[in-house]
Formats: C-alpha cells, sequence, structure tokens
C-alpha cells in the first residue's frame, strides 16, 4: 500500500511539472517579424484594393487586423530609422539619406542617442536578426551586426533583384560575400533570399530555445524592377486598361472593403499624367508591360511572404508569432510621367521605373508620392497577425498611427525595457506608443504627429493637418475626417487653428533636430545675414549649355537649351529656351561638401512634381558644371554620367547682360 500511494505521489508530481513546463510554453514570449517592403503603395495589396493577386498578404489581414490610417515618412532611409529606433527619423541622424550634411538631424548615419529593435530586445532574451535593405549608415560604418543583430544578410543600401547583377553586394553575419558564394541558392533572386535567410536564422533562435525578432526589409517593388518571365506574363496584357480606369476599380474596391470613407473625393488625375485614351498604342503596350513588371515584384514578395508563414506554421511557431507588415513610402513617381524601360526587366543589367503615371494608380485615392508629405507620400498598409492574442481579426483600424510606434509595441508584447542609457550614452525617450491596446479594439492615446522631408513637411492632431509642399510652400489645412484625399483646404477659413498646428509643427522641428536644415546655422532654419554666399546663385541671368552628357550620350549642342535663372529665398524660377511655360520650385543649396549639392524640387511647369538631386561646380564666375541624378534618388558623387545610368552631365556659360540702352538727349527728346 505504501509503494502504491508512493507510486501515485510521484506519478502526480510528474503530471504537475508537465503542467507546469505546458503553462510556461503557453506563457512564452512571442516572437516578432516585421516586414518592411519599398516604394509601395497604398492601394497595392488585394485586401487594400488592388486587382494584383496577394493571397498570402491577404490571408494574413483576414486572420490579423489591418490599420487604415497608418504612416511611413516618405522615403527610403527615414523610414527605416525610424523604424528601426521608434524615434522620428531627425532625432536619429537620418533626416534625409545617408550622406552627411553637417547638421545633427542629418548626419546620414544612426547616431549613439538611439537603440534598434536588436539592441533593445536581446538583454530581453531574444534572439536578434535582420536579412534584406539595410540603408541607415553603413556607409559610415553603421552596422546590423554593430548594432545588435545577432545575425544579418543584408545588402548596404539599395536593394537588388537577380543575383548576377555586378551591384549586387551582400553582407553575412559582417562578412562580404560574393553574389556566386557557394553559401547561397544558386541563381537567387533577392525576394527569395531575404526569407529563405530568414527562415534560417529563426531555426538557429529555436535550436538555442529563444524566442525570435526578425527584421525582413525588401527590396521589392523598388527600382530597378525586376522578375522571371513567367511571373511578367501572369499580367501581360491586364494593364491596357489604363491606368484612368484601373484607378476607378481600386477605388470602388476600396469603398467595397471600407478601407476609405466613399464621401472622400479621389485626386484628380494630375496634369502632367495622360488620359489612357490619348496615349499612342506602342506606348499603351510599352506602360502594360512596365506595370505588369511592377504587378510581377509585388506578386513575387507575397509569395515570399506566404513562404515565411508556411515555414512558421511548419515550425509550430505561427499561432505566437506577431507579424507587422507595412511600406516604407508611398507609390515612388520618380523617372516623370513616362517612366523608364532600360533593357530587359527579366535580366540583372535592366533600369526599369514606374513613373508617375502608375505611381498615380499606386496611390489610389491620394494625392501625390513618394518624397512629399501629402497622404500618397506617407500612407501605407499596415497588417498586424499573431493568432494568439489579436481578437480583433478580421477587422479594419482607422485610428492614425505611426512607423514610430513599432519599437514601443515591441517592447511591449516582449517584455523588454527601454533604457535611458546605453553603454555609458543617454538615449532618446521613445516618442511612439504601443499598438497593443488597438489590437483589442481599443483607442491609443496621442498629442499628435509630425513629418518633414526635403522641405516638405505636416503635423497631425486628431482629424487635423497641416501639410505644406516644399520649404517655403504655403501651409494647407485639412479635416481628414471628412476629406483626407486633402482637396479642400480650410486654412483660409479656418487660420487660429492652422496658426496653431504650425506652432506645433515648428517646436517639434527644434525639439527633433529637424532645424536647423542642412546648409543653415541656426535652429531658425536660415543663415544668418552676412554669412557666406554661394555664387552659383548670386548671378542671375542666361546660362548657354556648352556641353551635355546623359547616360554617357553626348548630346547633340542644340540638343540642350540655354536656360534663364532667378533665385530667390530658396524659390527658383528658370525660362527655359523654346518651353511656353517656366520651370518653378524651391533648391536647397548645400555649400558645406565638396562638392557642392542642390536638392531642386519643381511644383510647376514642365517638370512638375519632379525632384532632382545635383552636385555643381563654379569657375571664374562665368563658367558652371552640373551633374543631375535624374532619378532623384542618391547624389552623384563625381562630375561623370556613366552608359546607363541616369546621370546627366551639363557645362553651362553664363551670357553676359545687354547693354542697358542711353537714355535719350534732350535734343533728341525735343524732337
Amino acid at each position: 500500500m505504501k509503494n502504491c500511494f508512493r507510486f501515485v505521489f510521484l506519478w502526480a508530481v510528474c503530471v504537475a511539472c508537465q503542467a507546469l513546463a505546458l503553462s510556461a510554453a503557453e506563457t512564452a514570449k512571442p516572437n516578432i517579424v516585421v516586414i518592411l517592403v519599398d516604394d509601395m503603395g497604398f492601394s497595392d495589396l488585394g485586401c487594400y484594393g488592388s486587382e494584383i493577386p496577394t493571397p498570402n498578404l491577404d490571408a494574413l489581414a483576414a486572420g490579423g487586423l489591418r490599420f487604415t490610417q497608418f504612416y511611413n515618412t516618405a522615403r527610403c532611409c527615414p523610414t527605416r530609422a525610424a523604424l528601426l529606433t521608434g524615434l522620428y527619423s531627425h532625432q536619429t541622424g537620418v533626416g534625409h539619406m545617408v550622406e552627411d550634411k553637417n547638421q545633427p538631424g542629418y548626419r546620414g548615419r544612426l547616431n549613439d542617442r538611439c537603440l534598434t529593435f536588436a539592441e533593445v530586445l536581446k538583454p530581453a532574451g531574444y534572439f536578434t536578426a535582420m536579412t534584406g535593405k539595410w540603408h541607415v549608415g553603413q556607409n559610415h560604418g553603421v552596422t546590423p551586426w554593430g548594432r545588435g543583430f545577432e545575425r544579418s544578410i543584408n545588402a548596404a543600401a539599395g536593394g537588388f533583384y537577380f543575383g548576377d547583377d555586378p551591384r549586387a553586394k551582400l553582407f553575412l553575419n559582417g562578412e562580404s560575400l560574393p553574389s556566386d558564394d557557394s553559401r547561397l541558392p544558386k541563381n537567387w533572386y533577392s525576394t527569395d533570399l531575404w526569407t529563405t535567410f530568414g527562415l534560417k536564422f529563426i531555426d538557429e533562435a529555436r535550436d538555442a530555445k529563444q524566442p525570435f525578432f526578425l527584421y525582413l526589409a525588401h527590396n521589392a517593388p523598388h527600382f530597378p524592377l525586376q522578375a522571371p518571365p513567367d511571373a511578367i506574363a501572369k499580367f501581360r496584357g491586364q494593364y491596357k486598361a489604363g491606368w484612368d480606369a484601373l484607378r476607378e476599380q481600386r477605388h470602388a474596391r476600396q469603398i467595397e472593403l471600407g478601407v476609405i470613407d466613399k464621401s472622400w473625393q479621389p485626386a484628380p488625375r494630375p496634369a502632367e499624367v495622360s488620359a489612357w485614351k490619348d496615349v499612342a498604342p506602342d506606348e499603351q503596350d510599352r506602360f502594360d508591360h512596365l506595370m505588369a513588371t511592377y504587378a510581377a515584384c509585388v506578386y513575387r514578395m507575397d509569395r515570399a511572404v506566404g513562404d515565411l508563414v508556411a515555414g512558421l506554421k511548419e515550425r509550430g511557431v505561427l499561432d505566437n508569432t506577431l507579424i507587422l507588415f507595412m511600406s516604407d513610402n508611398g507609390g515612388n513617381a520618380e523617372s516623370g510621367p513616362n517612366g523608364r524601360t532600360n533593357g530587359d526587366p527579366t535580366q540583372a543589367d535592366s533600369n526599369w521605373f514606374c513613373g508617375e503615371s502608375w505611381a498615380f494608380l499606386q496611390n489610389t485615392p491620394f494625392r501625390r508620392y513618394k518624397h512629399f508629405n501629402h497622404e500618397g507620400g506617407i500612407a501605407t498598409p499596415l497588417i498586424a497577425h499573431w493568432p494568439k492574442s489579436i481578437a480583433t481579426r478580421g477587422e479594419l483600424s482607422a485610428q492614425p498611427a505611426h512607423l514610430i510606434d513599432i519599437m514601443a509595441t515591441c517592447v511591449d508584447v516582449g517584455g523588454a525595457k527601454y533604457p535611458a542609457e546605453f553603454k555609458g550614452q543617454k538615449i532618446q525617450p521613445l516618442e511612439g506608443r504601443s499598438l497593443v491596446p488597438a489590437f483589442a479594439g481599443k483607442t491609443i492615446p496621442r498629442d499628435g504627429l509630425f513629418w518633414e522631408h526635403e522641405g516638405n513637411a505636416a503635423v497631425r492632431v486628431d482629424d487635423w493637418k497641416l501639410v505644406r509642399l516644399g520649404r517655403n510652400g504655403p501651409w494647407e489645412l485639412y479635416d481628414l475626417r471628412s476629406d483626407r484625399t486633402e482637396q479642400h483646404n480650410l486654412a483660409a477659413k479656418h487660420p487660429d487653428r492652422a496658426k496653431e498646428l504650425a506652432a506645433k509643427w515648428d517646436a517639434w522641428a527644434i525639439r527633433a533636430q529637424v532645424k536647423p536644415f542642412p546648409g543653415t546655422t541656426n535652429a531658425a532654419g536660415s543663415t544668418p545675414s552676412g554669412g557666406a554666399k554661394d555664387n552659383a546663385f548670386t548671378h542671375e541671368g542666361t546660362w548657354k549649355p556648352i556641353a551635355a552628357v546623359l547616360g554617357g550620350v553626348r548630346l547633340p549642342d542644340d540638343a540642350v537649351k540655354a536656360i534663364t535663372l532667378k533665385v530667390t529665398e530658396g524659390n527658383y524660377h528658370v525660362t527655359i529656351e523654346g518651353e511656353k511655360e517656366p520651370d518653378i520650385g524651391t533648391v536647397t543649396i548645400d555649400t558645406t561638401t565638396s562638392p557642392k549639392r542642390m536638392t531642386i524640387k519643381s511644383t510647376s511647369g514642365p517638370n512638375r512634381g519632379k525632384t532632382f538631386l545635383a552636385i555643381y561646380e563654379m569657375k571664374d564666375d562665368v563658367s558652371m558644371r552640373v551633374c543631375y541624378d535624374l532619378s532623384g534618388q542618391e547624389f552623384p558623387t563625381e562630375f561623370k554620367a556613366p552608359k546607363g545610368t541616369p546621370m546627366y552631365l551639363v557645362g553651362y556659360r553664363r551670357q553676359p547682360e545687354p547693354p542697358a540702352e542711353k537714355p535719350a538727349s534732350k535734343s533728341e527728346t525735343a524732337r
């Protein structure tokens, strides 16, 4: 009897221990996967209105929560900086791209007063990994492996698709890796590569019996658009309906899905984008091929997400994995209304851009694009999927949220502590709010959201948004509850509200290191009077081209026209010989770099909506050479325009002013 009792007692102890182990497993920290895609518009997923089939992301949305008013920063590097740190991008030092502009908010790299996901979650027991596009200062020595990621395979800056691209330079755990290295799949495609290695790293985390954090940063669907032939063929011919009809169809689906309010008036087609019916048949075919390639990139990205989800399910970890999916900015209008179709998009040496006409479709129903702080530039889908903990499955959340909230969310769900100091350095407090209350349908309180990029700026408080185009543009005021498409400017009707919001933005701009701007020397964002001026812009007048090279091709002398230039307080006015309409916009000058840099943004005229990055040099006050990146992506580093690049090099000579007319003599006047 005594032995029987002992057996029963031991059996009960074993059962209790198993129950405790099961309980511990059930309350284990969740795994976290943050997926960022590149240059994808608000309406490019099926669950946000697209005709592009995205069944895997649609399934995550059906089993999770879709946010309809989630925001990014309107550009690649600032978005990554804000996402990784939970701070506004200028606070991290990445207020623009990765060039050092010699101001605290624009050093071109993550500074030492911010922390990445990995640096915060690793002390909480997480195995930290990243795959894909980094682009927050590796050129300055800021690397994934140096900022807390235990495993990484990454592109330092821009991404790639086909592995035989000569620009495809990979880093595996800090080691520079040839694209044909034996550790890589043969004939790899970058969209798949990031997922393949993500699952490898997840297996390492499971072997170490740790929860994992994976940051997966796709380069898709960023230019140069590249996809396998069968993926492109799947969509060929579907876009001959044109952007006008397809935008109407997307808008109708968005209303049906509840993604947008039917009372919001869709933004009209910009003047620079032709009516589809006016496009010649051969051009319609080229445009169809272009958008089919973009759709193929999105489709393959969705398939890679499906591979990741299937891998999580096979490993038995999907239910307790929080997946967050978003885009870094709105659809991309760079390369203008015609886009770019250089080479074969099924080959690594091609260079295809969607351009403004298709970006108009991608950002349905909003205004403007990547770079801008109007809704088309900053609105992104956000899908949150976490079977174990999201109760609002298949629902929509219309409350505003921002990239800065993702770090706070990860800290919350991961039971991590965000420190005030790290390695002896004071750390800036988080700006974002945890999204966990929204997962249960609760409201997230906040004071406001703020933006600035290239002088474009915005602030949103509740449903009121103040936004401007360029540093010197007038503020526009919109009530987003009734007009999220920003069609009815209420600044004149509510001047006090506009003034109040502008004051909030100014205070934030100083606090968050938006000011001083590059090329200025004080917090007001201006150069004090008496400071050195840049002589390229102290001489208004007519400049005649003397030679020009575009992408390695010398242009005929009569192909480049003379320009008459005027610049006043950052606003330029250029009359181009032979053009009826002048080109007008803003120019930001950085005289602290060598060579000097210009950011040129056209707001009216032949180049309206385009952004050009340029370097320039003056010689003896009458000669000037300028090298432009016509894609608006990166500043040129030298005065060259190599073959196959979007670089445009032109030399100018300033023409002498015509002699002033002599006043008439008294005798002539008398006559």
